[in-house]
């Protein structure tokens, strides 16, 4: 039994691809091919049938893999619960989190990371995408909004929610805010995957759907935020994104009692036996930070 043979077929099965299977393996796409053939040929069965637009696995396959995969996770968990005995984290950490996190938060808690356990490289992967945590081999997962329900371990770490910032510049020559309907007759930096061109505002009054006036429509919070401070128009940004410039006053928060609705932040990593140093380090060491990050970030 030659035990990369299986690792390499279950890889393949669980990117639905020869040449996806070899890149994140490491390994040509010639040597994936021949692993499964020779798997295919040591059982004497057709496991994977090829054809030039997509694999189908056939119900042999299928229930090989099956069996496989529950035996190659004991094997990553009888290492896992070896690993765990070792005080010392070490390896390379795997983590996806959302754009903005990696140019607010996140950056300040990976340095501090490195420096506590320097034995550790640290992968991070900044995507809205939701990233499949098992076929892409990532270890740890930042996500906000509401989890689907999975076979996935989430641990929510806070809260966050969007509000309209502008810059003084705009501000001084523009109308006065006092009321959130006020807002449809200013120019609109608006986030596009946010949908429809109007901000839902919650407050203790009750809540409103505001159309605005988009003069510029992006799909990076970034951007946004920086014709924002431009003086350019008013954005709708998360508060924790803000928060270097609200204290620099290069950003005035509007309507400070109005915000959306709240959103849950999560880790969410695979579910295992055993968690790995690396990984168990990280989410104690920035649980806290995370936490005391977002709460100080409501302004």
């Amino acid at each position: 039994m030659d035990l990369n043979e299986i690792a390499i077929f279950i890889k393949v099965i669980q990117t639905g691809s020869f040449v996806q299977a070899a890149k994140q393996l490491g390994l040509p796409k010639s040597t994936v091919s021949m692993k499964v053939s020779s798997l295919e040929k040591r059982l004497s069965t057709t496991l994977i049938q090829r054809t030039t637009r997509k694999l189908n696995i056939t119900p042999a396959g299928a229930a090989f893999y099956k069996r496989c995969l529950s035996g190659l996770e004991e094997i990553y968990s009888a290492e896992s619960e070896l690993s765990s005995m070792l005080d010392e984290p070490t390896g390379l950490l795997r983590i996806t989190a959302p754009l903005e996190l990696g140019n607010s938060v996140l950056p300040g808690i990976v340095s501090e990371y490195m420096k506590k356990y320097p034995k550790v490289s640290v992968e991070v992967q900044l995507t809205d995408r939701n990233v499949d945590l098992l076929s892409e081999n990532v270890d740890l997962a930042i996500r906000a909004g509401v989890l689907k329900d999975s076979s996935l371990i989430a641990k929510k770490i806070g809260t966050v929610y969007l509000a309209p910032f502008a810059s003084p510049k705009y501000l001084k020559n523009a109308p006065v805010i006092k009321h959130p309907r006020d807002l449809s007759e200013h120019r609109g930096l608006h986030f596009s995957p946010l949908g429809l061109n109007e901000w839902r505002l919650i407050s203790s009054h009750g809540s409103m759907d505001i159309p605005i006036k988009s003069i510029v429509t992006v799909n990076d919070f970034s951007m946004i935020k920086m014709l924002s401070i431009m003086g350019e128009g008013i954005s709708f940004l998360p508060t924790h994104f803000c928060y270097p410039e609200v204290k620099a006053g290069k950003l005035v928060r509007i309507l400070p009692e109005w915000r959306s609705n709240l959103t849950p932040i999560h880790f969410v990593y695979p579910g295992q036996r055993y968690v790995s140093p690396k990984l168990s380090a990280f989410i104690s060491m920035s649980t806290d930070a995370l936490k005391e990050a977002f709460q100080s970030y409501e302004i």
